[in-house]
């Protein structure tokens, strides 16, 4: 056998440095594949991946444990009487005592991603959440166990798996989402259940943050090119609402979308021009600029509605049996949405700006939302809003100043509008001046005083701030806010930052006092301690000092109590 030269590598040795480029080549392709999850346009996160061979079988997820405590979140404000409509509610008090003033606790969340790679080319994923947003403590085995073992909650030391209906509002699992992913030479599909998330996260947001607790869930078909080198057009078609079927009411094995004419489909297009992260990074560090932008534009159409939208409770037996089909009455709905969705960014070394500017356009022909409403006046849909972030590196890797501006159209009428389905307290559930909520517009039997509907709604997971807009008034919308940042790294891993926000409606009709634009100044501050390994912790406070605008009408000189929060996190990211 010949002997091996100087310098020369046996086969053995030479596979194991194979082997090691592999391991290697993997790892560096599941970190690209963590970031781009986190990335904010999901819709073609794969598209920039290479082909590879990966596991069978994948997980990522997180596991995350919030305290969380709330001080004088109604602001000091007097208990309303019993009976007044929820439409005039700013915040939920203590059942028992309108002086208590602290509400305070620790909810959980334990999400899984798996993904099943069958091939290089052909992918299942999934996400599934255990104990979602469970609150600690919320399940004692003395609640509905039926053995009788505790007659008293103070000796309960177990906690019970969350039932539905039964000792919880929902079960201990739940699949949120589930698709496949095909790789084709032409371009990607995807199909089934899946999050829905572009630019900034403003109107469209898929909830993937550890934060988070919404995120947009779409039944979809979507297929993503690449037409040019860094260009992206993804053509999807979205199931939003099928209407009647089969499926709830009966045993039938495929269920059965019973008609055609209640249902609200979506065809969308997205447009973009977007680097990869490593792209990204790689332009950065050789002082290179970032220009990326996109175009989502949705239409959406609905003919008719049913009742069952607005909670009347329907049963459809087998359709091969007709007598024991009870058909319910449909209200004709002719609704036509225009949703274009504009995002930008541009950024350097010392720099980032990112701006998304999105609209919501349309009609519906027919506001009734019962077979009992005779009316068929027309409602007219015109909402704008936008985010524009700014970013300075004035210490790279250190320390970065920020200011965001924020804003989402409204008009006149009372309240913000956040939750339409709440009623008001006037006439035939229309809101009235005074009320924090309610529908944007005004109908009742003699007509429509008011048939447009102006408020823009941010989505509810996009974080603006800890108390006014996340908590107590649950999204942006009707209002206008500036908010000064900054954040400084005192170690590798280990951040602090503040914030100031400034908000303001664009009617003092919206508002409570029906006077005033001015809503509230908060301060927020926090720190965040991360590792290698994956473990986060980490504790905000804030302060909101609430100004006229949230006043109560009639009331001028009322004196509002500033509101406290403080929220923890501990949290472990795999």
């Amino acid at each position: 056998a010949p002997t091996p030269t100087e310098g020369s590598v046996s086969r053995e040795e030479l596979e194991q440095r194979l082997e090691a480029t592999r391991q290697e080549l993997r790892e560096d392709i599941r970190a690209q594949t963590a970031t781009q999850a986190v990335a904010s346009n999901d819709w073609q996160e794969e598209w920039t991946e290479e082909k590879r061979k990966l596991e069978l079988f994948t997980l990522d997820g997180y596991l995350r444990v919030r305290p969380t405590l709330f001080y004088k979140f109604d602001l000091g404000k007097p208990a309303l009487p019993t009976g007044t409509p929820l439409g005039r509610q700013l915040w939920t008090r203590s059942p028992r005592s309108a002086s208590e003033q602290t509400q305070a606790g620790a909810n959980m969340r334990f999400r899984l991603d798996p993904s099943f790679n069958v091939s290089e080319d052909v992918r299942i994923k999934a996400q599934v959440d255990a104990l979602d947003n469970i609150l600690l403590g919320s399940n004692p085995d003395s609640a509905y166990s039926g053995d009788g073992r505790n007659n008293f909650t103070l000796f309960s030391e177990n906690q019970s798996p969350s039932n539905s209906a039964v000792n919880a509002f929902k079960d201990s699992v739940h699949v949120r989402r589930a698709y496949g992913e095909v790789t084709t030479p032409v371009g990607i599909l995807r199909f089934g259940r899946m999050g829905s998330h572009w630019g900034v996260g403003m109107l469209r947001n898929d909830g993937n943050c550890l934060d988070c607790d919404y995120g947009d869930t779409v039944d979809r078909i979507q297929f993503v090119t690449e037409p040019f080198a860094g260009w992206y057009v993804t053509p999807m078609l979205d199931f939003n609402s099928e209407g009647l079927s089969t499926e709830k009411a009966n045993a039938l094995g495929e269920p059965v979308d019973l008609t055609q004419s209640d249902d609200a489909h979506s065809l969308v297009l997205a447009i973009a021009r977007r680097d990869t992260d490593q792209q990204q990074k790689a332009k950065l560090d050789n002082n290179q600029g970032v220009l990326n932008y996109g175009l989502y534009f949705t239409y959406r159409t609905q003919r008719y509605a049913t009742t069952t939208e607005t909670g009347v409770p329907f049963e459809n037996a087998n359709p091969s049996n007709p007598t024991t089909v009870t058909a319910p009455p449909f209200v004709p709905r002719g609704g036509t949405l225009y949703i274009p969705d504009l995002w930008f960014k541009y950024a350097e070394k010392q720099f980032r700006i990112e701006a998304e500017f999105a609209a919501q356009l349309g009609t519906i022909d027919g506001r009734a939302l019962t077979a009992n409403d005779p009316t068929t006046q027309s409602l007219r849909v015109a909402q704008f809003g936008g985010v524009l972030q700014t970013e300075f590196h004035v210490i790279p890797e250190k320390l970065h100043l920020g200011i965001e501006l924020g804003f989402a159209s409204g008009d006149k009428a009372p309240g913000f509008g956040n939750y339409p389905g709440r009623q008001g307290s006037g006439t035939d559930g229309n809101t009235a001046p005074g009320d924090v909520e309610g529908r944007q517009y005004s109908c009742d039997s003699g007509g429509c005083s008011d048939n447009a509907i102006r408020n823009f709604r941010f989505n509810r997971d996009y974080r603006v701030d800890l108390i006014l807009w996340r908590s107590i008034l649950n999204g942006v919308t009707d209002a206008f806010y500036v908010k000064p940042g900054l954040k400084y790294s005192i170690a590798e891993g280990f951040d602090v930052f503040g914030s100031v926000i400034y908000s303001q409606a664009f009617y003092a009709e919206s508002t409570p006092s029906y006077a005033s634009k001015a809503l509230g100044l908060e301060a927020d501050i926090g720190a965040r301690y991360m590792t290698e390994d994956g473990f986060v912790a980490g504790i905000d406070y804030g302060i909101l000092f609430p100004l006229d605008a949230l006043k109560d009408l009639g009331l001028p000189g009322q004196e509002l109590s500033t509101a406290h929060a403080i929220r923890g996190m501990l949290a472990i990211r795999f």
